[in-house]
Protein backbone atom coordinates (compact mmCIF):
# COMPACT_ATOMS: atom_id res chain seq x y z
CA UNK A 1 0.00 0.00 0.00
CA UNK A 2 1.36 3.59 -0.56
CA UNK A 3 1.52 6.38 1.95
CA UNK A 4 -1.74 6.55 3.69
CA UNK A 5 -1.17 10.54 3.88
CA UNK A 6 -3.28 12.67 6.17
CA UNK A 7 -6.90 10.86 4.18
CA UNK A 8 -9.44 9.90 7.01
CA UNK A 9 -9.99 6.45 5.80
CA UNK A 10 -12.63 5.77 8.57
CA UNK A 11 -14.47 8.85 8.05
CA UNK A 12 -15.17 8.12 4.63
CA UNK A 13 -16.40 4.44 5.34
CA UNK A 14 -18.62 6.37 7.76
CA UNK A 15 -20.02 8.65 5.29
CA UNK A 16 -20.39 6.31 3.16
CA UNK A 17 -22.52 4.50 5.33
CA UNK A 18 -24.65 7.16 5.75
CA UNK A 19 -25.06 7.48 1.63
CA UNK A 20 -22.73 9.83 1.27
CA UNK A 21 -21.51 8.79 -2.60
CA UNK A 22 -18.75 11.66 -2.90
CA UNK A 23 -17.29 9.67 0.05
CA UNK A 24 -17.06 6.65 -1.97
CA UNK A 25 -15.86 8.27 -5.39
CA UNK A 26 -13.22 10.01 -3.09
CA UNK A 27 -11.61 6.23 -1.58
CA UNK A 28 -12.30 5.37 -5.44
CA UNK A 29 -9.98 8.17 -6.55
CA UNK A 30 -7.06 7.74 -3.91
CA UNK A 31 -6.99 3.88 -3.68
CA UNK A 32 -8.39 2.46 -7.12
CA UNK A 33 -5.28 2.05 -9.09
CA UNK A 34 -3.43 0.34 -6.24
CA UNK A 35 -6.52 -1.77 -5.28
CA UNK A 36 -6.59 -3.12 -8.94
CA UNK A 37 -2.96 -4.03 -8.55
CA UNK A 38 -3.98 -6.55 -5.74
CA UNK A 39 -6.98 -7.82 -7.48
CA UNK A 40 -4.61 -7.91 -11.31
CA UNK A 41 -1.79 -10.07 -8.74
CA UNK A 42 -4.52 -12.49 -7.88
CA UNK A 43 -7.21 -12.93 -10.56
CA UNK A 44 -4.20 -12.53 -13.25
CA UNK A 45 -5.84 -10.83 -15.87
CA UNK A 46 -6.49 -6.91 -16.06
CA UNK A 47 -9.92 -7.60 -17.40
CA UNK A 48 -10.99 -9.62 -14.29
CA UNK A 49 -9.30 -7.85 -11.80
CA UNK A 50 -11.48 -4.70 -13.05
CA UNK A 51 -14.57 -6.62 -12.29
CA UNK A 52 -12.95 -7.65 -9.10
CA UNK A 53 -12.92 -3.44 -8.21
CA UNK A 54 -16.26 -3.07 -9.67
CA UNK A 55 -17.75 -5.60 -7.08
CA UNK A 56 -15.69 -4.64 -4.84
CA UNK A 57 -16.75 -1.10 -4.36
CA UNK A 58 -20.25 -1.86 -4.65
CA UNK A 59 -19.54 -4.33 -1.43
CA UNK A 60 -17.65 -1.40 0.24
CA UNK A 61 -20.70 0.72 -0.77
CA UNK A 62 -23.17 -2.16 0.68
CA UNK A 63 -20.96 -2.79 3.51
CA UNK A 64 -19.63 0.51 4.65
CA UNK A 65 -21.94 0.18 8.19
CA UNK A 66 -20.59 -2.91 8.76
CA UNK A 67 -17.39 -1.53 9.36
CA UNK A 68 -15.85 -1.14 12.91
CA UNK A 69 -12.72 0.74 13.69
CA UNK A 70 -12.13 -0.74 16.50
CA UNK A 71 -11.11 -4.08 14.90
CA UNK A 72 -8.99 -2.18 12.67
CA UNK A 73 -8.15 0.85 9.94
CA UNK A 74 -10.18 1.48 7.09
CA UNK A 75 -8.04 1.66 4.55
CA UNK A 76 -6.87 -2.57 5.77
CA UNK A 77 -10.88 -2.79 5.66
CA UNK A 78 -10.81 -1.72 2.13
CA UNK A 79 -7.96 -3.54 0.94
CA UNK A 80 -9.29 -6.70 2.56
CA UNK A 81 -12.82 -6.42 0.98
CA UNK A 82 -10.89 -6.41 -2.71
CA UNK A 83 -8.24 -9.25 -1.59
CA UNK A 84 -11.78 -11.33 -0.48
CA UNK A 85 -13.32 -10.39 -3.56
CA UNK A 86 -10.38 -11.56 -5.63
CA UNK A 87 -10.04 -14.60 -4.18
CA UNK A 88 -14.10 -15.61 -4.36
CA UNK A 89 -13.67 -14.53 -8.46
CA UNK A 90 -10.88 -17.49 -8.53
CA UNK A 91 -12.49 -19.94 -6.34
CA UNK A 92 -16.11 -19.48 -8.21
CA UNK A 93 -14.38 -20.16 -11.29
CA UNK A 94 -16.03 -22.97 -13.10
CA UNK A 95 -12.13 -24.11 -15.36
CA UNK A 96 -9.42 -24.63 -13.85
CA UNK A 97 -7.01 -22.03 -13.55
CA UNK A 98 -3.07 -22.73 -13.25
CA UNK A 99 -1.24 -20.24 -10.91
CA UNK A 100 2.79 -20.31 -10.58
CA UNK A 101 4.27 -21.31 -7.34
CA UNK A 102 4.23 -17.72 -6.40
CA UNK A 103 0.79 -17.07 -7.00
CA UNK A 104 -0.33 -20.32 -4.98
CA UNK A 105 1.86 -19.07 -1.92
CA UNK A 106 0.49 -15.60 -2.64
CA UNK A 107 -3.14 -16.81 -2.09
CA UNK A 108 -2.50 -19.28 0.84
CA UNK A 109 -0.77 -16.30 2.59
CA UNK A 110 -4.11 -14.09 1.91
CA UNK A 111 -6.46 -16.29 2.94
CA UNK A 112 -4.56 -17.58 5.85
CA UNK A 113 -4.21 -13.47 6.89
CA UNK A 114 -8.46 -13.46 6.01
CA UNK A 115 -9.61 -16.53 8.41
CA UNK A 116 -6.92 -15.24 11.07
CA UNK A 117 -8.59 -11.59 11.30
CA UNK A 118 -11.92 -13.08 11.46
CA UNK A 119 -11.50 -15.23 14.14
CA UNK A 120 -8.72 -12.98 16.53
CA UNK A 121 -8.71 -11.47 18.95
CA UNK A 122 -8.43 -7.30 18.47
CA UNK A 123 -5.97 -7.18 20.61
CA UNK A 124 -4.12 -10.14 19.97
CA UNK A 125 -4.32 -8.91 15.96
CA UNK A 126 -2.61 -5.81 16.79
CA UNK A 127 -0.03 -7.62 19.02
CA UNK A 128 1.02 -9.92 15.73
CA UNK A 129 0.68 -6.98 13.55
CA UNK A 130 3.52 -4.85 15.72
CA UNK A 131 5.46 -7.85 15.61
CA UNK A 132 5.40 -7.93 11.89
CA UNK A 133 6.16 -4.29 11.60
CA UNK A 134 8.97 -5.25 13.61
CA UNK A 135 10.24 -8.47 11.94
CA UNK A 136 9.68 -6.26 8.06
CA UNK A 137 11.67 -3.50 9.85
CA UNK A 138 15.27 -6.82 10.26
CA UNK A 139 14.88 -7.13 6.42
CA UNK A 140 17.76 -5.25 4.68
CA UNK A 141 15.64 -2.27 3.04
CA UNK A 142 15.88 -3.86 -0.37
CA UNK A 143 14.17 -7.31 0.34
CA UNK A 144 11.76 -5.58 2.44
CA UNK A 145 10.77 -3.33 -0.55
CA UNK A 146 10.26 -6.44 -2.72
CA UNK A 147 7.63 -8.26 -0.48
CA UNK A 148 5.45 -5.00 0.24
CA UNK A 149 5.11 -4.35 -3.57
CA UNK A 150 4.71 -7.81 -4.01
CA UNK A 151 1.56 -8.48 -1.45
CA UNK A 152 1.06 -5.00 -0.74
CA UNK A 153 0.73 -3.27 -3.86
CA UNK A 154 0.12 -6.61 -5.80
CA UNK A 155 2.91 -5.90 -8.80
CA UNK A 156 4.39 -8.98 -10.36
CA UNK A 157 7.38 -9.93 -10.02
CA UNK A 158 8.69 -8.35 -13.41
CA UNK A 159 6.78 -4.98 -12.31
CA UNK A 160 9.21 -5.06 -8.59
CA UNK A 161 12.17 -5.89 -11.09
CA UNK A 162 11.54 -3.05 -13.45
CA UNK A 163 10.50 -0.64 -10.10
CA UNK A 164 13.65 -1.74 -8.62
CA UNK A 165 16.19 -2.01 -11.35
CA UNK A 166 16.77 -5.25 -9.80
CA UNK A 167 17.29 -8.26 -12.40
CA UNK A 168 14.19 -10.46 -12.00
CA UNK A 169 16.14 -13.99 -10.85
CA UNK A 170 16.92 -11.79 -7.68
CA UNK A 171 13.62 -10.58 -7.33
CA UNK A 172 12.01 -13.67 -6.69
CA UNK A 173 14.99 -14.76 -4.32
CA UNK A 174 14.72 -11.87 -2.29
CA UNK A 175 11.28 -12.41 -2.21
CA UNK A 176 11.01 -16.19 -1.04
CA UNK A 177 14.06 -15.62 1.06
CA UNK A 178 12.96 -12.37 3.01
CA UNK A 179 9.16 -14.86 3.24
CA UNK A 180 11.20 -17.14 4.63
CA UNK A 181 12.85 -14.75 7.04
CA UNK A 182 9.44 -13.64 8.13
CA UNK A 183 7.69 -16.71 9.01
CA UNK A 184 10.35 -17.30 11.16
CA UNK A 185 10.32 -14.28 12.91
CA UNK A 186 6.31 -14.59 13.50
CA UNK A 187 6.46 -18.24 14.86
Amino acid sequence: MPPADHFDYDAALMACAQGDRQALHRLYEREARFLLGVALRIVRTHHRAEDVLHDAFLSIWQRAATFDPTRGEGRGWIYSVVRNAALNMVRSTSREITVDEDTGAALDDDAALAAYATTADPFELRADLGRLHGCLAGLEPARRDCILYAYVEGCSHSEIAERTRTPLGTVKAWIQRGMKTLRECMS
